[in-house]
């Protein structure tokens, strides 16, 4: 039987993403999408037959222990995935990696050496990281002869200036990596592909990339290429979060430990658990739940979400020398009318002309008709970014499938 799937998987913090995609002369082909989500409270079940479209979904039982979640969640996953496919079929497996480093900037075959030197980057993203890894241990583990591929997060953002790489620290820090790696690359990759696909003379342009989802960046592109981004050596940096806190003053953090007596470990745990969107409202980490929701603290955290928001595509604009194209992604992107809206409307000074038909009818063009400044919703799929990579990876025969 001929090795003719990629299965890609996508491990978050609260999700965990898996897809089947059939190599052929050209670009993969999606044919199955399975997703388990809302970790650790619960655990929901989505099925989507990326042929037909159908759809389904469903709650599971929750985990019995949170801690576990994710381990949970992989057992599942595989169990439900050989029942869709013969594993005999699989050429390769693709996984997100949120964190290369400086040593991967392109996709690569894990084995121990490599699997080693991203354990050691776990620092650096501790709520994606050990996940990411564990989940290519598992499939490793499980078939042995299948080639586990990681594809980098950040690898798309080696492309940036000096100047927005750095820090203004010590030199030496600097030459050890203490540096800006940025983000969500995966995703960038895929709206840049996208664009350049329906709207070339726009990717070739000045364009601002929108992530926003249970995590959240920015991203200028000049020519299809990151030149600016809005996280940094962590993903704790830029805009605020589901739960992380953005952009925070150092001296907060100094405060918190010297005056505060606060010990590392529950720094941690309050900077990418317990800030962003709950600390701010206390309510919830959902912006749709913060739209619904009557409580003062719950406006005033979409209130903050948006300005910010605002005032780093102003900065990005700026770090481009202007602005073509501003283009929305992620969950809040695609599906949140009105974050989309309260963050266009305050964009007019820099040309954006914000349809608000389109935008009620959730079209991919929410430009107005006399906007100097393209506004698209472009939907994500960093699914179809792993598969090509593996692809590639497999062409070009550096992926040994046994």
């Amino acid at each position: 039987m001929a090795r003719d799937l990629i299965v890609t998987l996508n491990s978050g913090s609260s999700s965990l993403r898996c897809a089947v995609f059939a190599r052929t002369r050209g670009e993969p082909e999606a044919r199955l999408r399975l997703s388990l989500y809302d970790l650790p409270a619960r655990m929901t079940w989505e099925r989507r037959d990326a042929v037909t479209g159908e759809t389904e979904v469903r709650e599971l039982d929750p985990p019995d222990d949170p801690d576990t979640a994710q381990d949970a969640a992989s057992a599942e996953m595989l169990r439900r995935l050989l029942e869709e496919i013969d594993e005999d079929q699989i050429a390769a497996m693709s996984h997100r990696v949120v964190h290369g480093g400086r040593d991967y900037s392109g996709p690569v075959v894990t084995d121990a050496d490599v699997l080693a030197d991203l354990e050691a980057l776990s620092p650096l993203a501790p709520s994606h990281q050990p996940h990411n890894l564990a989940a290519i241990r598992d499939m490793a583990k499980r078939f042995p002869e299948v080639p586990q591929i990681a594809c980098f997060d950040t690898a798309f953002h080696r492309t940036l200036p000096h100047n927005d790489r750095i820090f203004a620290l010590p030199n030496a820090l600097t030459e050890e990596g203490v540096e800006r790696y940025g983000f969500h690359g995966l995703s960038f990759e895929n709206v840049a592909t996208a664009l350049a696909e329906t709207a070339p003379e726009l990717a070739r342009g000045l364009v601002v990339v929108a992530h926003l989802g249970h995590g959240v960046s920015m991203c200028a592109l000049k020519d299809g290429q990151s030149v600016a981004t809005t996280m940094g050596m962590t993903a704790l940096d830029g805009l605020p979060m589901g739960r992380r806190p953005g952009a925070l003053d150092p001296g907060i953090v100094l405060y918190l430990i010297e005056e505060r007596g606060m010990a590392p470990a529950d720094l941690r745990q309050m900077l990418y658990e317990r800030s962003g969107l709950l600390g701010l409202s206390g309510i919830s980490s959902e912006m749709r739940e913060l739209l619904d929701s009557d409580e003062e603290h719950a406006a005033r955290a979409v209130d903050f979400f948006v300005y910010r928001c605002q005032r780093e595509i102003g900065s990005l604009a700026a770090a481009l020398g202007g602005l073509d194209a501003l283009v929305l992604t992620g969950g809040m992107g695609e599906h949140v009318p009105e974050i989309r809206k309260r963050i266009c409307e305050g964009l007019d000074w820099l040309g954006v002309g914000f349809d608000a038909e389109a935008n009620r009818t959730e079209a991919r063009d929410l430009s107005s008709a006399d906007a100097r400044v393209a506004t698209m919703a472009i939907p994500t799929d960093e699914e179809i970014v792993l598969a090509r990579h593996a692809d590639g990876l497999l062409r070009s025969g550096d992926a040994d499938t046994g």
